[in-house]
């Protein structure tokens, strides 16, 4: 059985509360209220889907009444109504947030049709808030890998602060993918059809960041020759992202606080105030909270870039997503340099996942590419990834000169030399392995060395 919307009726006149819940209770179920404080308190009892409210409530102001109403957390639908019809009263109604505007005597069918079509008209854009949402859940963020489930967390932060207007900062190790979590924000945002503009900070003096940040007039500086548009300017209505936002000059620090509290800024050399309509996303492999404590990064700017931080894992901390990572990336290195699509064999992927990885995912991706390239076999093995990775390979061709071990024995050979060597630390042996403590964990279980064993 469909369950009726509630319609309150707010008016100081019995018959007119009387004859209105008359008329409209075949399909709503209908309260009333003589005045402004009978409103408020029937609300708080049982919140309504429609407040139809006369304009005089008695010594009440129905204007007021419908405000306070508007300002509550799922505000009703609101209706005026009043014997005194006029064009203005009707405009200051739905200035203030009425739906629509009714004269006395209120023609039923009139007001009828307003209720259902205010009440259809919240239920579409219900539908479609919903719709977004889980549209936007459902998508995985552009060019991110990952079924880990601290990457499940990251993913959930993205699709959580795309559509917001919010600065965020995104920390992290070098090769983490800081930028790609930034275009992902911007592609799930609001802004995804305008700008997404990257500045690497780092790579310039304070002075041609400054320049590169807001542009300057020509004759501005020594080789100035001609007015130059800033990175903001050309971020308009979309995203910018400054990367590595931790080395720039405190001069720029103060310029960049400006912008982000006044909305505006002028170029180098120039006068006249641009407005500015710019997401800002920041990135940094340094500690900034650190870096104040320490005078290097001033605290009211690192307060405003802080609204909400976001950090990329390293890879030794999901190394499980290393087989979906390392496939993408030989998809899209045999496309790029012309080579048939291969596979790693079981040897080299193991490889992959036991290596711990410093430099994260972009060495990963370089990996992958190195083997691309020299690759020639219908698999890609050990002897074509980097040397770096050859290690299980060696180590198995010198234990094995006592007789033939396969790769698991090896494995396991290292792993308890690791231990003994290290005292059965288990983050040392890891250390001295070149692989993260989890992946330990895991090559611990495979040849049956419990996780709490001594």
């Amino acid at each position: 059985m469909e369950i009726k919307k509630i319609v309150l009726i707010v008016d100081d006149e019995k018959h007119t509360r009387d004859g209105l819940r008359a008329a409209l209770e075949d399909h709503y179920e209908v309260y009333v209220a003589g005045d402004a404080a009978g409103a408020m308190t029937t609300l708080d009892a049982d919140p309504a889907d429609v407040v139809i409210t006369d304009l005089k409530i008695g010594t009440d102001d129905g204007m007021e009444l419908m405000e306070k109403i508007l300002k509550r957390s799922a505000p009703p639908i609101c209706i005026m109504m009043t014997a005194y019809g006029s064009v203005d009263t009707a405009v200051e109604a739905m200035r203030r947030g009425a739906y629509d505007f009714v004269t006395k005597p209120v023609n039923i069918d009139r007001l009828e049709m307003l209720i259902r079509r205010a009440l259809r008209e919240r239920e579409v854009q219900a539908e479609n808030i919903e719709l977004r949402r889980e549209v936007v859940k459902a998508r995985t963020p552009d060019k991110m890998i990952g079924r880990s489930p601290v990457m499940e967390r990251l993913f959930e932060t993205i699709r959580q602060v795309a559509p917001s207007k919010a600065t965020v900062l995104i920390q992290g190790e070098s090769g983490t993918g800081k930028e790609v979590a930034a275009k992902a924000i911007h592609s799930l945002s609001t802004r995804s059809e305008k700008p997404f503009v990257a500045v690497h900070c780092a790579a310039l003096s304070p002075q041609l960041l400054e320049s590169e940040l807001f542009g300057h007039e020509k004759g501005a500086f020594t080789g100035a020759s001609e007015r130059r548009i800033g990175r903001f300017e050309q971020a308009a209505g979309g995203t910018l992202f400054l990367d590595e936002i931790g080395e720039i000059d405190p001069s720029v620090q103060v310029k960049i606080l400006r912008v982000l509290g006044e909305k505006s800024f002028e170029r180098v050399g120039g006068n006249q105030t641009i407005p500015s309509d710019v997401r800002l996303l920041v990135a940094t492999n340094k500690d900034l909270a650190a870096m104040v404590a320490g005078g290097g990064f001033r605290e009211d700017l690192f307060f405003r870039l802080n609204v909400v931080p976001l950090t990329t894992p390293p890879l030794r901390d999901h190394s499980e997503d290393i087989p979906l990572l390392a496939g993408a990336f030989l998809k899209e290195m045999a496309k790029e340099h012309g080579k048939p699509l291969r596979q790693f064999t079981p040897e080299a992927m193991t490889a992959l996942e036991s290596h711990g990885w410093p430099g994260n995912i972009r060495e990963l991706r370089a990996a992958v590419e190195h083997a691309v390239v020299l690759g020639v076999e219908t698999e890609l093995g050990i002897k074509d990834l980097p040397t770096a990775l050859r290690s299980i390979q060696s180590a198995g061709s010198e234990a094995a000169a006592e007789g033939a071990l396969n790769l698991a024995q090896v494995e396991s050979l290292l792993i308890r030399k690791a231990l003994q060597e290290c005292g059965e630390n288990r983050t040392l042996a890891a250390k001295k392995l070149g692989i993260s403590r989890r992946t330990l964990h895991r090559h611990l279980a495979q040849i049956g060395i419990s996780k709490h064993a001594s």
